[in-house]
């Protein structure tokens, strides 16, 4: 079984490890555990329920005979999904009771018991394609995610806040094996090229713009993830220097983390080489994103990134197919 992480180590130094700031999945279960949701998690987990119950005209009853249904899988992957459903059955369908054959974050093949759920028939017939919903789109995330990181050697592998069911999806990436990323906007600040455009009066140089966005950070609440988007060398470099001056002033030791967007990885190679010839590279991290494909991770190996982010690991999951076989008991 692929136990879930709470913490991924950075790989792109040489000669660093450390932790990256990008896991947030500590805010959604307790201690890494995920039969304790934290109640953000539940809260999220309730409105994405709530919103599914009411387009299906769903709703728990004790009418009807005791049945129960048996989910199978019907492809191999890894199973995610089980805090979202416990809460969905223990909220929705309280006449009803399930039994795990697994647990989150293992693997199954083909045709392996995942779960049962004993009730009368109308809770089970009507909880049936929600439950399916949320296993088939979790569990798919979960086993994109785990191939993710399979194949980028090394290399940590987030996701981004381009999500269809929000911190679901990110549960879903980090029991893959993935990096949730921010959680929200709110989470930690991200200094995008909106954002530099934004500027009042308009700053035309960028490397300017960039030190002056970074001058701008709360250090006091931020300082631990905060994230600037440069687009060459010479942005990351000015974002380095000026971060590099605010650690010294402020006593402050948190790395800035450099977005390095759509740059690939060579040019995230000359960004990584010149910050480690102008001593800058242990104050920041190198994050590439920005048009990553799951078959050209090889070529990021050696680019001097600690990670790489992607909407791919999530947006383009496919779904796990599991069924539901109802019988009497």
């Amino acid at each position: 079984m692929l136990q879930t992480r709470t913490l991924q180590v950075v790989m792109g130094t040489p000669g660093v490890v450390d932790l990256l700031p990008h896991d947030r999945s500590g805010l959604l279960c307790k201690d890494g555990d995920y039969l304790r949701p934290t109640s953000l998690f539940l809260e999220s987990i309730d409105r994405w329920t709530a919103a599914m119950l009411f387009d299906d005209k769903a709703r728990g009853t004790d009418v009807g005979k005791d049945v129960e249904g048996l989910v199978l899988s019907k492809t191999s992957g890894m199973v995610s999904g089980i805090p979202v459903i416990e809460r969905l059955v223990e909220i929705h369908f309280p006449y009803c009771h399930l039994n795990w054959f697994v647990k989150e974050g293992e693997m199954v093949s083909n045709m392996d018991r995942v779960l049962s759920i004993r009730g009368p028939s109308s809770s089970v017939l009507s909880c049936e394609r929600i439950l399916l919903n949320f296993l088939g789109r979790l569990s798919g995330i979960s086993s994109h995610t785990m191939k993710w990181v399979k194949e980028s050697s090394g290399i940590a592998v987030a996701c981004t806040r381009k999500t269809a069911w929000g911190v679901l999806d990110k549960w879903a990436v980090h029991v893959g094996g993935g990096l949730t990323h921010r959680l929200s906007k709110l989470d930690s600040p991200m200094i995008k090229e909106n954002d530099l455009a934004s500027f009042v009066p308009p700053v035309n140089d960028l490397e300017l713009a960039v030190r002056m966005a970074v001058r701008s950070i709360d250090i006091v609440s931020n300082s631990s993830f905060a994230i600037i988007e440069v687009r060459n060398t010479g942005q990351a470099l000015s974002a380095a220097i000026e971060w590099s001056d605010i650690q010294s002033r402020g006593n402050v030791s948190d790395r800035i983390v450099l977005l390095l967007d759509n740059m690939g990885p060579d040019k995230c190679r000359k960004a990584h080489e010149s910050l480690l010839n102008s001593g800058l590279r242990e104050n920041c991290i190198l994050e590439g994103s920005g048009g990553i494909a799951k078959r050209d991770l090889k070529q990021w190996i050696g680019s001097g990134v600690d990670l790489i982010s992607t909407s791919k690991v999530n947006m383009a999951a496919p779904i796990f197919d599991f069924s539901l076989i109802i019988g009497d008991l």
